[in-house]
């Protein structure tokens, strides 16, 4: 199965495709590390971003979509630009994921990666969108859900 791991952040989206396969985690190679959304308040620039997006997964055959969820009020909310961006990605026709980042943390310290970040070939910036994807691959092989994330 592959997964693409997202982190929504002011103006972008950070991805990470992580596929498991045979008992072993692939980090394929991806021609994008990220997407800009600029002038978000433009219906053009949200359709613009869902496309590219979408033709990636198409290109790549990700099967789930595994989002950090952020805070909807107070300090750490996140953007009015984010939460337009997980709502394009909902919108595919592709099972999108909600991981709360403390599941991604409890998920990474029960069975942290085999393997040294940096000998991956990802940029840093990509590490939280790698975790998500990692941990929901090991929620799935070890089938332990939370009732923090949602399956849409």
């Amino acid at each position: 199965m592959r997964v693409c791991g997202v982190e929504l952040k002011g103006g972008e989206a950070v991805i990470n495709l992580l596929s498991y396969e045979g008992e072993t985690f692939n980090v394929p190679d991806c021609r994008q590390q990220s997407f800009i959304i600029s002038h978000s308040e433009t219906t053009e620039s949200i359709r613009e971003f869902q496309f590219a997006f979408k033709k990636l997964m198409e290109d790549y055959h990700v099967d789930k979509i595994v989002i950090i969820s952020r805070e909807q009020k107070g300090k750490l909310a996140g953007s009015a630009t984010t939460f337009k961006v997980e709502a394009a990605i909902q919108l595919l026709d592709l099972p999108v994921i909600l991981i709360s980042p403390v599941t991604v943390k409890e998920r990474l310290k029960r069975n942290p990666p085999q393997v040294d970040f940096e000998g991956l070939g990802l940029k840093r910036f990509q590490k939280p969108a790698f975790d998500a994807a990692y941990a929901y691959h090991n929620q799935h092989i070890f089938n332990v859900w939370d009732n923090d994330q949602s399956d849409s």
